[in-house]
């Protein structure tokens, strides 16, 4: 995996992303002090964080779950100037395809068409639930920005509720790349189609008693 090619793609401008590697022993960890070094940034909306962190824990999951491997890395910063989140999330895995289409249900599925399913609702190899990409798909929608998931010889690209497969030149594993958009108030729970409520378990994670006070 060529971090370095990533970063120039993926990342334009400064500053530079930070780098993670991560696995089961510290995912939680790293996913955790990503959220608490946005909490320390002015003017993002605690709405788009709440629902971010969910997803963010999501698609590090799928790494683990998924991919084949047993760790992966994780790229991300704070646009000030686009006032966006930037990360990118990449293994040298199995690769989606060949993930998904271990499920009978999809076996028919070409690459392109399993990027397409995989932001759809339920669509799993059968290790997971098939949650994390369509509750991060539903981040962009309401909150704006950009979703890239690349995956061997194809790129799906999710912008303004639009989703486009193209062709690229190989890659191994997959990456998912993701730039939310901090400025807009959303209803955090409405991401996770109120299955659970991600706001309130947020809060109690990494808000205290003062601050929940604050939101009131």
């Amino acid at each position: 995996m060529n971090i370095n090619k990533l970063i120039s793609h993926y990342f334009e401008g400064v500053p530079a992303p930070e780098i993670f590697t991560f696995d089961a022993e510290c995912i939680n960890a790293e996913c955790n002090a990503l959220i608490a070094e946005l909490l320390k940034i002015n003017d993002i909306e605690l709405s788009v964080v709440q629902s971010f962190n969910y997803c963010l824990y999501e698609v590090l999951d799928n790494v683990l779950t998924h991919s084949g491997k047993k760790s992966g890395v994780l790229l991300s910063r704070f646009s000030t100037e686009k006032q966006q989140i930037q990360v990118l999330v990449a293994d040298d895995g199995i690769g989606i395809h060949q993930s998904l289409t271990e499920n009978d249900t999809y076996k028919h599925l070409t690459e392109a068409e399993t990027l397409q399913h995989v932001i759809l609702d339920k669509v799993t190899d059968g290790k997971g639930m098939g949650f994390g990409l369509y509750t991060t798909k539903n981040l962009i929608t309401f909150a704006g920005g950009l979703l890239v998931i690349a995956s061997g010889e194809h790129q799906l690209t999710y912008e303004g509720q639009q989703s486009i497969v193209s062709e690229i030149k190989r890659v191994e594993g997959a990456i998912v790349f993701m730039a939310v958009n901090t400025n807009r108030e959303i209803n955090a729970n409405d991401v996770v189609d109120n299955r659970t409520d991600c706001a309130a378990d947020f809060n109690e994670t990494f808000l205290e008693d003062d601050d929940l006070d604050n939101l009131w």
